[in-house]
């Protein structure tokens, strides 16, 4: 016959600490009519109150990562704007040059020796 440890989901072992902190009736008593061992009990309360701070932080958190997403996403459109617009003056200034000076343009202004 297969003992293995007996699994007890995250709502049940909730609700069993939440009536330990009710402090209702004695940890001893609680655990005992759940079948559980106190020190178990102790261990998911222990758990239970080292974590609670988390939750309220994970909501700051998001909202901050929220709102740093946000600009980056701003900063991002505006900089996808600003090379939409180089692009379009640069090309029209390739067209212009090659009106003005010809399609050879590029060798008549060039830095490099001939």
């Amino acid at each position: 016959m297969n003992m293995g440890r007996k699994v007890y989901s995250a709502k049940f072992k909730t609700e069993c600490v939440l009536e330990v902190l009710a402090g209702e009736e004695q940890l001893g008593a609680i655990a005992g009519k759940h079948n559980l061992h106190p020190n178990m009990l102790r261990n998911w309360k222990k758990e239970f109150l080292e974590k609670a701070p988390q939750l309220f932080d994970e909501g700051r958190h998001k909202r901050e990562s929220a709102a740093k997403e946000h600009e980056r996403n701003e900063e991002r459109d505006e900089l996808l704007k600003t090379v939409g617009q180089l692009t379009i003056e640069r090309d029209w200034l390739k067209k212009k040059s090659i009106e003005v000076f010809g399609s050879d343009y590029e060798k008549k202004f060039s830095k490099k020796p001939f």
